[in-house]
């Protein structure tokens, strides 16, 4: 079953239970402050692991002590679905055990 765009309507929903995240352009981002480029890097890694789990890759930023994040869905013409926000989730959920804000 093919992946279906939201709706701008599903998209402002769904970013409304996300705080930090916001629609760019095609794509749902956020960023992230952290206490080092060491804490910064090791986001990064999780952030990966779970997209490979996901089968789901973001474009992601790795600077100094900051982390970006910008996803849309390619398979789905490079519209925002609920698999970006299904990935948004979970780097919501590990974010703070990495002292992210």
């Amino acid at each position: 079953m093919p992946i279906e765009p939201l709706s701008q309507k599903d998209i402002a929903d769904r970013l409304s239970e996300l705080p930090g995240w916001s629609l760019d352009g095609d794509r749902i981002a956020r960023s992230y402050r952290l206490g080092s480029h060491f804490a910064a890097a090791a986001l990064v890694v999780h952030i990966a692991q779970v997209q490979d789990e996901l089968d789901h890759h973001s474009d992601l930023t790795l600077g100094y002590d900051s982390v970006s994040l910008a996803v849309n869905t390619h398979s789905a013409g490079g519209t925002v679905t609920e698999k970006d926000f299904e990935l948004a989730g979970r780097v919501e959920e590990l974010a703070p055990g990495h002292g992210a804000s």
